[in-house]
């Protein structure tokens, strides 16, 4: 019986070997087009098949031929070396593109806003050797916003200000939605650069001045948009930048020099991104247009491999920013020709350049001349490779012209817009006037450069269908109409820096006759109009002081001694004290959106409660940069001699309808371990009349530290509903890489000794209460 039963299991032992061997074999059978193949064996078996010059042309990227056509027409070949926008390639036809393309040599585009060009670029790689499709990126940064039609969420200054990560991560999703129907597969975002400095132009890419929150933002941004793996029909691939540290320049300018230590590099700048690379998985990075303490980011080997690949696990491509490789011989004179510059950056760990001719030619006579490995390119050509198979492009690269249409702006999106502009809206000040009752036949008067424009979607956005826009006056006039107020706007003048004295004039006695006026001031990052932008991409300012001859325009009517609500619409923070301290009102809308204008009006008359939070802190004047709320301890040991050393609004300040109390803290354990959190709780009380959100905040501070600390650091943070009268506990828990930081010898641990605990509604130490809790021993984390 032994024997038979014996006989039996080899017998099926050897069937099961049998089958796995035809199982091979039938996969030997099978090359890259079969589905049936992961992707990692599909990129190994088209690898195989390729040559050097094969392979170095998916690291090639180039802008569309629609945005070439338009460029030649505004653009002389002097602007191409500073113009980070608009391209195109003097030695290159448009006709040599597109036979570059069948013959696959190209590996991506950037900038494609039509379906129709999408598609015929597709069709012309389908025409190549191993119909190997293209992958498409786009700057959708905040909803895919340079293609007409699409979905405008608030920019993400102002989604930051909302604390809300999941609808962040709805936001990201839907954005993805829209790109894929549309025929990009890559978005240029998040911006993860830990905001320093307010003047820097690019403040509305980013979310805000905190680590942790800007870290919170990147994942959630990363997993909306890539989800698991980024594989499928509605998912692309996000694309964190930039690395690193240009948000703290030397003079508050774009692509100016960075000089800090490495600490501040490890302890402020990079935990964003090794978050997004260890928790979300993002699959692409983007290098910095700056260099940092004298190395040029796109050379800088320690930051692109041995940090981020080698240490922290990156799997998958660097891309350059715009023309970023050849500007490390023209910009930064570290190299002697473009040739030699890709030399360095290729060496260093980049992976595609954006974007034009030359860099693939180089990259190959630097392999046969011995000075790039091979190896480089097959990393650079698999992971590029990987996400088009991913991504499902091989199977169908095209999308079904007019698809788009039912995708683009459907009723959820524009309902998840409307949600984030009301969240995203600070309001900053309130003398108890908002919100406006019953019109009861009064009038409020509008005016202002934002009233009644598209400047509300702020940067990287191309002018939307009217008919898809809420402006200010329009959301302010339909809302205040219903509530009995006649509404009533004068244009007096919608570019700042060209208001006429006469409208100014003319807006101040049409203000003169009425009961209210909200003046809609601030800046204009469009970039469709670039002589008149005052922020955005490469307009950055000396100045925190509203742009133009606006402040003249409210000297004029704040002097008739009327009411006057400001609303600001900007990317970059206003810092006007004199104005705050005369108007009623003052309500920082950022840049919300295609509803801002509803949203704005549902807050101004009490339809909404307002809930925001500051990402940032506002100075009272430029002279008091740099200003964050987690500086070190000897930073305001001294005063200035002409200005206050107090911010005008702290860093997660942000008023509300009603009022909210937040009880001392308790803790589950005064001591935490590296195997035992400690959960904090609160109660909070809404003691208004209102229903509202509050947004529950806590920070820590090490005591006593081998090396200076902050004095205050977001650790959690909670949004809370409460209905008039409802207490509900809050409780957020804190581990042991809350508390870590790197030591004087630059370990990742926590040391041991007391740290406090402060829970509140903004970091100011007036909206915070204190307990502590005790690190016995010290906790070495692996980083």
């Amino acid at each position: 019986m032994k024997i038979i039963k014996k006989s039996i299991q080899v017998m099926l032992l050897l069937s099961v070997v049998l089958m796995s061997c035809d199982s091979q074999k039938e996969k030997s059978n099978l090359d890259y087009t079969s589905t049936e193949l992961s992707a990692e064996e599909r990129v190994k078996d088209l690898m195989s098949r390729m040559t050097l010059e094969e392979k170095v042309a998916q690291m090639c990227q180039y802008v569309g031929l629609e945005h070439i056509k338009a460029a030649q027409n505004d653009l002389t070949e002097e602007d191409l070396d500073v113009n980070d926008a608009r391209g195109f390639y003097p030695d290159l036809s448009i006709n040599d593109l597109v036979e570059m393309t069948k013959a696959g040599k190209i590996g991506s585009y950037l900038h494609i806003v039509t379906v129709e060009e999408a598609n015929y670029l597709q069709s012309l790689a389908m025409q190549s050797k191993f119909k190997i499709p293209l992958l498409i990126g786009i700057d959708a940064i905040h909803g895919d916003g340079l293609f007409s039609g699409a979905t405008i969420y608030p920019s993400p200054i102002t989604q930051a200000a909302t604390w809300d990560d999941d609808l962040l991560y709805k936001v990201s999703a839907q954005t993805a939605t829209e790109m894929r129907a549309t025929g990009a597969h890559w978005a240029f975002t998040p911006n993860i650069d830990v905001l320093r400095d307010p003047r820097w132009g690019r403040t509305g890419e980013t979310f805000g001045e905190d680590p942790y929150l800007v870290g919170n933002m990147g994942v959630a941004t990363i997993a909306g948009m890539q989800s698991d793996d980024f594989s499928g029909s509605e998912n692309v691939i996000a694309c964190v930048k930039h690395l690193v540290a240009g948000s703290q320049s030397l003079n508050g300018l774009n692509a100016s020099p960075t000089d800090v230590s490495y600490r501040t590099l490890m302890g402020i700048f990079l935990p964003p991104f090794k978050r997004a690379v260890k928790e979300a998985n993002v699959f692409s990075i983007m290098t910095a247009h700056n260099e940092v303490n004298g190395i040029p980011a796109h050379m800088d080997k320690h930051m692109m491999t041995d940090l981020m690949r080698d240490r922290w696990g990156f799997d998958g491509f660097y891309v350059s920013d715009w023309n970023d490789v050849s500007r490390i011989d023209t910009w930064h004179h570290v190299a002697k020709d473009f040739k030699q510059a890709t030399e360095y950056s290729v060496g260093a760990g980049l992976d595609m350049h954006m974007h034009g001719p030359h860099f693939a030619d180089y990259v190959i006579e630097l392999v046969h001349e011995g000075k790039l490995p091979e190896s480089r390119v097959d990393l650079a050509c698999s992971k590029v490779l990987e996400v088009k198979f991913k991504l499902g492009l091989f199977e169908n690269p095209y999308i079904k012209e007019g698809s788009y249409e039912e995708v683009l702006f459907n009723k959820e999106h524009q309902k998840t817009s409307l949600e984030q502009a009301r969240k995203g809206i600070v309001l900053q000040k309130n003398s108890g006037f908002l919100p406006l009752g019953k019109g009861a036949n009064k009038t409020i008067f509008v005016t202002g450069p934002n009233a009644n424009n598209q400047t509300t979607l702020g940067d990287w956005v191309s002018p939307q269908p009217e008919e898809n826009i809420i402006t200010m006056y329009e959301g302010i006039k339909k809302l205040g109409e219903e509530k009995g107020y006649k509404v009533d706007y004068f244009d007096s003048g919608d570019r700042s820096r060209k208001m006429k004295d006469a409208d100014i004039n003319k807006a101040a006695s049409l203000a003169k006759k009425a009961d209210i006026t909200v003046l809609v001031l601030g800046e204009n990052s469009f970039r469709h109009d670039w002589p008149n932008k005052t922020t955005g991409e490469n307009i950055d300012r000396a100045t925190l002081k509203l742009s133009g001859k606006q402040m003249q325009l409210a000297d004029k009517i704040l002097a008739l001694g009327k009411p006057v609500v400001v609303v600001y619409v900007s990317g970059s923070p206003i810092a006007e004290p004199s104005l705050e301290k005369r108007a009623k009102a003052v309500i920082n809308a950022w840049e919300p959106g295609a509803f801002g204008g509803q949203a704005t009006a549902e807050i101004l008359f009490g339809e909404v409660n307002p809930s925001a939070k500051l990402p940032l802190t506002i100075p009272r004047s430029v002279g008091q940069l740099q200003m964050v709320y987690n500086h070190k301890p000897t930073m305001y040991i001294h005063k200035y001699n002409t200005e206050k050393k107090t911010p005008l609004h702290p860093f997660g300040f942000g008023l509300s309808y009603t009022k909210y109390e937040i009880s001392l803290p308790t803790v589950s354990s005064e001591v935490l371990s590296k195997d035992k959190n400690v959960q904090v709780s609160v109660e909070v009380t809404n003691k208004g009349k209102m229903a509202g959100e509050e947004i529950v905040q806590l920070y820590i501070r090490d005591n006593v530290s081998s090396v200076t600390r902050p004095v205050k650091e977001l650790k959690r943070y909670q949004r809370v509903a409460l209905e008039p009268g409802e207490t509900k506990t809050v409780t957020m828990e804190l581990d042991a890489e809350s508390l870590a930081f790197y030591d004087i010898n630059m370990e990742y641990c926590v040391e041991p000794g007391s740290f406090k605990i402060m829970v509140g509604n903004s970091s100011a130490d007036k909206d915070l209460k204190e307990t502590s809790i005790e690190v016995k021993e010290r906790i070495i984390l692996k980083d």
